[in-house]
């Protein structure tokens, strides 16, 4: 039947006159090959591209019962090896070939050939069924039934031997008969189904129909003695058995077994032999008379005489967990129900009732938290129960399994599995007997509070948790959670507290938090200067040393040396190494140096320099801070940056003369001061030290200093002696300087004459202008209009040179320019005559300046000098060529 087109079916004739009837039909898995078994003890081969029926002649007087088809050599061409079982109890190996050839050509069953006899009490029996598997561990079996025994042939092939087929399996029952089992009742007939999940491989279960019912159980190939496992008897059904309804065949699926009977079929329920389904025929179809299942495909097939029927099985699961629910098995249970949430919830909260009911109170905890069932009567039940350690692992997994958003829960559960494992910890701390215990506890609730799952909840609650182990006295994980949530700063506290203060620097510098040495400093710097200076320095540049300033003073306080040692020594590294420049740090240095080291105060001081815009410390403070401790060096020094020479010269004045002398040369610009400071040296050697050779090299030093200017300061009866050879060199200086103003003086009068006599020659000097001579600018002839001829032989008219000049004067001369041209317009023209002229003169000299004087001030502001000649060219040497406003206008006029 094609079924595609169910309604038509494709006949094929057997080719028989004679009155044989067809006793059984057999197919192979494939659907290639057909055996047709005759009453008359004929076996016919179809196959399926050949459509021709072909006689097996060796079968011939052989009445087939049951065929064992081989899944694993089957081909559509060829069945391999198969086994044969007949009503006499023989069981045969044969091989059939789809092969056609001509009139003589091979018969299609290659060889038929005997391997073994079935026998009951009476004598050999009718090999009812005949199933034969390979087994994953390369193994095979064969199981075959008779009307009241099943009968398990096992054995391994050798390698290589496929082409052997069956043999050696058999061969191995020769001397001794292969295991059975045996049931008195009697149908007359029995038959042996498989479930197999999926094509090629390994059947899983069996059922087999007798007389006494079902032998239902599940198929090990890893069983070396029997095959048969967890085997039981399924009744029939009321109505059905030998003595009323006889079952004609059976199938089995994944959890039921399908009973054929003539009207109807029944689906019995493989785990619990209920009935779970009765199917009735009508009438008109006929008495059922097969029903087979398709090994490829898994479909059912049932077929009265006139019709032929196909079952559908649809999520025959979907009931089984409860099923498995009912009889304990919860592992099955939750395997058939995982994909609905409601019936897994279900099978979990019965789960857990029954190993609460066992006592076995961790497995309870755990399904608990796997349910929707309400917590706080979950709590309750393991609180009456007194059970804190399946109470903790039913909060644990409870926590594990909140929601972000669920901090409120998650605050309440990871609080209370604090408490629970802090009351544990402590009832067990004190017995010397539950010392393995405690440890045990005292891991698992580490692990609790080290857990990366539940990191974010507990560090939400880390308040109240830190209260409850301060509450129970538990230091140790008091310590141990702080440092897991990161909160480095309660350890440090912790650890000053106790007085450890090596452990809270080391903790300090493994985390390195600045924030965390600018709190802590001012405890560590009184126990362990040198250890916290140590770490300062180790981490450089990311500490900020204005805020350990406060540490550094109320450590420096006390005074002594060691105390202000270790100060100079950091801010000597933030300044040398660090390169700071602020002017806290430098200041906190001044006075560090003042008060402790002397020596490198100067040194300091020199070091950074004389320029007031380049020190980085405070001036004034630096002043006053080495006045108060009297380091006079340091002071002069400060006075010389500040420029304050007076004050330095004074101050040196004080300390060594030298000083005072290297003071006085400072303000090299201004010599005025440097005579003043020097005859305060001066004024100091005499008067004070009253030493004439000292005031006299003093003199011999600056030469701005005269024997006049020093002898003031001398008393009256110092002899001339003293300043005879002072005298003489300050005359002789004087003599010199005579003679060199007379030099001067006569060069002034020779130069001037020599002016004078250029000016006379420059008045007679003419230029002559030809009558082809243009202008330098437009090019036109130049004396069709006014113009200017200059000294350099450059020649321009008039107008063209005012339009050169203009743009290069400055704006006050260019509005002097339009001014004189205006009033030059507005001036009358020169009269005719002499007398005009004078009354012209006359009328300019009462209202203004004359027409001849605006020319002149319009040729001294235009004609001054030759515009390609002078400065104004100079000055225009980086003026373009093109006016950029007119740039665009002048490329365009190029194209």
């Amino acid at each position: 039947i094609d079924l595609g087109k169910t309604n038509e079916p494709n006949h094929v004739e057997l080719g028989r006159k004679d009155d044989a009837k067809v006793h059984k039909m057999f197919l192979d898995h494939t659907g290639s090959h057909l055996l047709i078994t005759l009453s008359s003890t004929e076996v016919l081969y179809v196959n399926r591209n050949g459509q021709k029926v072909r006689p097996l002649a060796r079968w011939k007087g052989q009445l087939v019962e049951s065929v064992g088809w081989n899944k694993a050599l089957g081909t559509e061409s060829s069945t391999g090896p198969i086994l044969v079982g007949t009503a006499q109890g023989q069981i045969f190996e044969a091989e059939l070939s789809a092969s056609e050839g001509g009139l003589f050509g091979p018969a299609p069953d290659l060889y038929f050939r005997p391997l073994y006899v079935l026998n009951e009490e009476g004598g050999p029996a009718p090999v009812c069924s005949l199933e034969a598997e390979r087994g994953p561990d390369g193994r095979g079996f064969v199981i075959a039934t008779t009307r009241q025994r099943l009968f398990q042939f096992i054995g391994r092939a050798a390698e290589g031997a496929e082409a052997q087929g069956f043999s050696g399996l058999f061969a191995a029952y020769t001397d001794h008969p292969p295991p059975f089992r045996e049931f008195p009742s009697n149908l007359g007939y029995s038959e042996l189904a498989f479930y197999t999940p999926k094509l090629r491989s390994a059947p899983r279960a069996f059922a087999w129909m007798m007389g006494d019912g079902v032998l239902y159980g599940a198929l090990d190939c890893g069983r070396p003695d029997s095959l048969l496992s967890e085997e039981r008897v399924w009744e029939y059904p009321e109505g059905v058995g030998p003595g009323a309804s006889p079952p004609l065949a059976i199938v089995l699926t994944q959890f039921h077994f399908l009973l054929l009977l003539a009207d109807r079929v029944e689906a019995v329920c493989t785990l619990t032999g209920q009935v779970v389904l009765r199917d009735h025929f009508l009438e008109k179809f006929g008495p059922l008379k097969h029903m087979v299942k398709d090994s490829s495909t898994g479909q059912l097939w049932a077929y009265t005489e006139r019709a032929v029927f196909r079952y559908h099985v649809q999520r025959e699961a979907r009931d089984v967990w409860r099923t498995y629910l009912d009889m304990n098995r919860f592992d099955l249970a939750k395997e058939y129900c995982r994909e609905r949430p409601d019936c897994l919830d279900t099978v979990l909260a019965r789960e857990a009732d029954f190993c609460f009911r066992q006592r076995r109170y961790l497995e309870s905890a755990r399904c608990y938290a796997l349910t929707q069932s309400y917590f706080e009567e979950i709590a309750l039940k393991f609180l009456e129960a007194r059970q804190e350690e399946a109470l903790a692992e039913f909060l644990q997994r409870k926590l594990a399994s909140l929601k972000p958003a669920e901090r409120t829960q998650a605050t309440l559960l990871t609080t209370w599995l604090t408490e629970l494992y802090l009351s544990r910890l402590g009832a067990l701390q004190g017995d010397p007997e539950a010392l393995t215990l405690y440890r045990e506890t005292r891991e698992r609730f580490r692990a609790f509070l080290s857990s990366p799952r539940h990191k974010e909840w507990l560090f939400a609650s880390r308040a109240s948790i830190h209260e409850l182990l301060a509450s129970h006295g538990d230091t140790e994980h008091m310590v141990y959670f702080a440092v897991i949530m990161q909160d480095y700063e309660r350890v440090v506290a912790y650890h000053c507290q106790h007085e450890a203060y090596e452990e809270a620097l080391a903790v300090l510098a493994r985390h390195r938090d600045p924030q965390l040495f600018y709190k802590f400093s001012p405890i560590l710097i009184r126990h362990i200067p040198r250890q916290l200076v140590d770490a300062w320095i180790e981490l450089g540049s990311r500490l900020d040393a204005r805020q350990l300033i406060p540490a550094l003073v109320n450590y420096s306080q006390g005074g002594e040396a060691q105390q202000v040692s270790q100060a100079i020594r950091y801010m000597e590294f933030c300044v040398n190494v660090l390169g700071e420049t602020e002017q806290a740090i430098h200041n906190y240095l001044l006075s560090l140096y003042a008060r402790g080291q002397p020596a490198s105060l100067l040194a300091y001081l020199e070091q950074a320099g004389a320029s007031p815009h380049r020190v980085h410390y405070d001036l004034k403070y630096a002043l006053r801070l080495c006045a108060e401790h009297g380091h006079h060096r340091a002071c002069v020094h400060v006075y010389k940056v500040l420029e304050l020479y007076e004050e330095a010269v004074d101050l040196a004045l004080q300390v060594d003369v030298d000083l005072a002398k290297q003071c006085a040369d400072l303000p090299e610009e201004d010599e005025e001061l440097r005579k003043k400071l020097w005859l305060k040296i001066a004024r100091h050697v005499v008067q004070e030290e009253e030493d004439v050779q000292t005031a006299m090299a003093c003199l011999a030093s600056c030469p701005l200093l005269k024997i006049e200017d020093v002898l003031p300061f001398f008393p009256d009866f110092v002899t001339i002696d003293h300043f005879k050879e002072a005298i003489c060199s300050s005359l002789k200086a004087y003599n010199h300087h005579i003679q060199e103003l007379q030099r001067e003086m006569e060069e002034a009068t020779a130069s001037a004459q020599r002016i004078r006599r250029d000016l006379q020659e420059l008045r007679g000097r003419y230029g002559t202008v030809e009558p082809q001579d243009k202008c330098a600018t437009c090019d036109f002839p130049l004396l069709n209009r006014p113009f200017y001829l200059f000294l350099c032989g450059h020649m321009f008219h008039a107008d063209c040179l005012l339009q050169a000049v203009r743009p290069g004067l400055p704006a006050y001369k260019q509005a002097r320019l339009e001014e004189l041209q205006r009033k030059l317009g507005a001036a009358p023209p020169p009269a005719k005559g002499s007398a005009r002229a004078k009354e012209a003169e006359g009328g300019a000299a009462a209202g203004g300046p004359s027409r001849e004087q605006l020319k002149a001030d319009l040729d001294e502001l235009v004609a001054a000098e030759c515009v390609y000649c002078g400065e104004l060219m100079i000055r225009s040497i980086d003026r373009p060529f093109i006016d950029p406003q007119r740039y665009e206008e002048e490329h365009l006029s190029w194209l």
